[in-house]
């Protein structure tokens, strides 16, 4: 399979999950043999969207007249833009690149690996990626009926015989649910209210009929910010469908040709060089060594109707090589050698003396 590629949970908002670690020590049922495996990089790539949804009012053509105003919304529409993007690498197991550790009875020595056997440090206990914090998307945005206002006309609106003269009687309405307001806060209306509650959900209703009443003449807009999250594993360089937005519906899968493709755009720049010896000659691997990746770089980048989201240069696994360190440093029963390693790389992340 040349990548895998998956949305993950999109309405629920969880991410790539967190990985548990445990701890291997060698004994006789495993013949004092450790098995761990070195990772290939992975990519969660959260994108945020703004989807946007305008309804057309049904008396546009009257505003000008009506409410002063020719800036009016002429026709439904529905869009989806993409406003931000983030990244991060992590670690996953490679199946083929598995390697046991030979060892003796008695000789003290633990490894740390992650769920799925992915090698995390010797002789130390690694705290496991946390990752991100899991997406927390607001409902569903739903749009009302574009006949909403209908709940603030009366008869002789619904015998109207014409446009123009139900366009008339809803900007007579209007006036009126806008002068009961100004009486209301001029304190001169017939029917005041007893104390300030009252008078507040009166004006705020007053405030919602008038805005039911002006969107049927210059429509409305509602929008609403949504992000999903999604993962892949690259193995070779090139350009990867991460995922697809529609410009309805938001985000769907990468296999869903309704959508306009986001790509994930991978290009190596440098391969790892082998570490030298004191004569200058590339150092040979030890024996039984504890296997580690030098990294190589790649350049990686987003792209969306042809434009750059995001672009970073990176360390990945994949473009890297594999070596070790001398399995002595870790079995001196005098000072035993602790190793932690790059999560997300297999790289040497730090290398002393066992706490």
């Amino acid at each position: 399979m040349r990548n895998l590629i998956t949305i993950l949970a999109i309405l629920l908002g969880l991410g790539a999950s967190a990985q548990q670690t445990r701890l291997l020590t060698p004994d006789k049922y495993s013949d004092y043999g450790l098995v761990y495996a070195l990772p290939n990089t992975a990519f969660e790539v959260e994108v945020t969207a703004r989807h946007t949804v305008r309804q057309a009012g049904p008396f546009r053509q009257f505003a000008p007249k009506y409410v002063g105003t020719d800036n009016v919304i002429t026709a439904d529409a529905e869009t989806w833009e993409i406003t931000g993007v983030r990244l991060r690498t992590y670690g996953v197991a490679n199946d083929s690149a598995i390697y046991r550790m030979q060892l003796k009875a008695g000789q003290p020595l633990t490894l740390c690996v992650a769920d799925d056997g992915m090698l995390l440090g010797v002789n130390a206990e690694v705290e496991p990626d946390a990752g991100w914090e899991p997406l927390d998307n607001p409902e569903p945005l739903l749009m009302p009926s574009a006949t909403e206002y209908l709940q603030y006309v009366g008869e002789e609106f619904s015998s109207a015989q014409s446009d123009a003269r139900r366009a008339a009687l809803l900007a007579a309405g209007l006036n009126e649910v806008r002068q009961a307001r100004l009486d209301l806060t001029r304190g001169t209306a017939d029917n005041m209210p007893t104390d300030g509650a009252q008078l507040d959900l009166m004006l705020k209703s007053l405030t919602h009929q008038e805005e039911l009443l002006l969107n049927a003449f210059r429509g409305r807009e509602m929008t609403e910010t949504r992000s999903a999250r999604f993962t892949l594993v690259p193995a070779e360089e090139g350009r990867y469908v991460l995922a697809r937005l529609n410009p309805y519906t938001g985000f769907v899968n990468r296999d869903d040709l309704s959508g306009t493709p986001i790509y994930l755009d991978i290009k190596q720049l440098e391969a790892p060089e082998i570490p030298k010896d004191e004569k200058g000659q590339e150092a040979r691997l030890p024996r039984d060594g504890v296997m580690y990746m030098l990294p190589g770089t790649a350049q990686v980048s987003l792209q969306w109707q042809g434009r750059e989201l995001f672009s970073s240069t990176t360390e990945m696994a994949q473009y890297g090589i594999p070596f070790a360190l001398d399995p002595t440093l870790f079995t001196n029963k005098k000072a035993p050698a602790a190793a932690i390693f790059n999560p997300a790389t297999g790289a040497l992340r730090s290398l002393g003396e066992m706490k």
